[in-house]
């Protein structure tokens, strides 16, 4: 399963470095020089591939399926870096809006036991602890207070649970399921 873990973002400079929207907890761990990244344009962003071909013999830009990062430097909670092969300007901006991602199986799984990656929780049971289903987990929403466990209930619509010990005190990743104990009326919210 592929992960994304960055966006490329506007070009900084002539020499084709590109700003990199960060998307992963562990920044420092998945943006080291050689990482290699695969890439995915946007469905909803049509990436510029150049201007168009003066002659038939002209070859247009286009991006490529994996990129290695060749620097990276931190400037404001986000990544100035230059990728292997994008060394103008022209280049950056082709590649504004693709995808940096990344294969689940390559990712070390968290130290601490109560941690977890979002792709381990999606698709799991959501159930109370004396097996009474309320759905699966669709997605986890990273808000300020608490993370959310967006909810695909059985009966359809979604709902949101906060993600907190107090409510949700088990994961069972083996078991494919996460047992709550939700306060009454959360799921008619």
């Amino acid at each position: 399963m592929l992960l994304v873990v960055g966006q490329i973002g506007k070009p900084h400079g002539i020499r084709g470095e590109v700003s990199v929207v960060v998307r992963t907890d562990e920044p420092e761990e998945r943006f080291t020089v050689g990482s290699v990244f695969t890439t995915e344009v946007p469905r909803d962003r049509r990436v510029s591939a150049g201007p168009a071909a003066a002659s038939p013999s002209e070859v247009r830009f286009e991006v490529p399926k994996q990129l290695t990062l060749e620097q990276i430097r931190w400037h404001h909670g986000r990544g100035i870096a230059l990728f292997e092969g994008i060394y103008d300007r022209n280049l950056a901006e082709a590649m504004r809006g693709v995808l940096l991602q990344v294969d689940s199986t390559e990712l070390t799984p968290p130290a601490d036991p109560d941690e977890f990656h979002d792709h381990q929780l999606i698709g799991l049971r959501v159930e109370s602890a004396d097996g009474l289903s309320y759905g699966t987990v669709q997605r986890i929403e990273h808000a300020p207070a608490s993370d959310l466990i967006v909810l695909a209930k059985s009966g359809g619509g979604t709902a949101l649970i906060p993600f907190v010990t107090a409510i949700v005190p088990t994961v069972d990743l083996r078991a494919g399921r996460i047992v709550v104990d939700l306060p009454e009326g959360l799921l008619d919210l």
